[in-house]
């Protein structure tokens, strides 16, 4: 077993972490740290976890936590992961950071986006994606892991991008969140009031996840620009990406899905639906399954319509960290990930 802990444990992602750590056969989780809740049982932040796991949430440091740990999940804010990262890897214990702190490999583009100084610059993670960066992730110390609305957009379009399907000028990326994307902290925006029976769009231009999807498709093609637009929606959980692309060459549905189906067929996590099959919130939420589908051509305007599917705080966020784990540490990359999503 391996020793396992969790700083910044009382969120939305942190709960996932631990829910999914404490069915995980080769992890004994030793650390649950929040400052907020520091002495308070687990399972009162995250009362689906009673009975299931109900340890205690410490205020230990980042140094106690990293010497006591084989490898820590920082489920911290951005900005916050960067001032304990370092502590962390002095201890040798292998980091996954859940925050946008070191996703970028070029620091002037976190800093411009971010609109921060970044305080490490010179730590260099691998970006937490198994299916583009599988070899990366089984040698690295530091893991960044990606944000949910990337991980819908890169897995949607990366298969139709390297294989030069594409204009790379002109990607439209829309796409919509449960409201737990905004994480568990109250605010004006995921007030119920304010977010149900509404579907709102938010920061339509220079999103901070937009160079993030731009960044990981331009290894494919160094063009590539991407217009993203997240919404939020009314649905606890779950986020659908619909691509919107323009095509470089005549191709038929069922190819565009045979170059799908090849790019992902060894990929467990990664589902590739039938053409014209929509994949659904309802059968990936509470799994870490992502699905991708549609595969639709508008021949009259030359137009290619993809659209991918994962629960926001599963793929999205904890599973794929427990992914990420699972490579680092030389375990079944699906261990503790089996389970099916939740449908209806």
């Amino acid at each position: 077993m391996v020793k396992v802990s969790v700083i910044g444990a009382s969120g939305y992602t942190g709960g996932e972490l631990l829910r999914l750590l404490a069915l995980h056969p080769e992890a004994e989780v030793v650390f649950v740290t929040s400052r907020r809740y520091a002495d308070t049982p687990a399972s009162r932040v995250h009362p689906n976890l009673r009975g299931v796991f109900d340890a205690v949430f410490t205020d230990s440091s980042a140094e106690e936590v990293g010497k006591g740990s084989d490898i820590v999940f920082t489920a911290t804010p951005h900005m916050a992961s960067m001032k304990i990262v370092p502590q962390l890897l002095e201890t040798q214990a292998k980091v996954v950071d859940l925050s946008g702190d070191f996703r970028f490999s070029d620091t002037a583009v976190y800093e411009k986006y971010y609109d921060t100084v970044h305080e490490c610059p010179e730590l260099k993670a691998a970006y937490g994606l198994p299916e583009l960066h599988r070899e990366e992730i089984k040698k690295a110390g530091l893991v960044a892991n990606p944000g949910c609305y990337p991980t819908t957009c890169i897995l949607g379009l990366a298969p139709a991008v390297k294989a030069g399907l594409v204009d790379p000028e002109r990607i439209t990326a829309d796409s919509k969140s449960g409201v737990s994307g905004a994480g568990a902290s109250p605010n004006r925006a995921s007030h119920f009031c304010m977010a149900n029976e509404s579907v709102t769009a938010y920061n339509p231009t220079g999103h901070r996840h937009m160079p993030e999807i731009e960044q990981e498709l331009r290894a494919f093609d160094p063009g590539v620009q991407v217009s993203f637009v997240p919404h939020l929606v009314p649905v606890n959980r779950g986020l659908t990406s619909t691509l919107h692309c323009y095509l470089n060459s005549q191709v038929s549905e069922e190819e565009l899905r045979a170059v799908y189906s090849d790019f992902y067929r060894d990929e467990p996590f990664v589902r590739v639906l039938d053409v014209g099959e929509v994949p659904r919130l309802s059968a990936v939420r509470g799994s870490n399954y992502l699905d991708i589908g549609c595969f639709k051509i508008d021949e009259e305007r030359n137009r290619l319509i993809i659209v991918s599917a994962c629960d926001n705080l599963i793929k999205g966020a904890a599973g794929q960290a427990v992914q990420n784990m699972n490579i680092m540490l030389g375990f079944d990359e699906t261990a503790g990930l089996k389970a099916a999503g939740l449908h209806p």
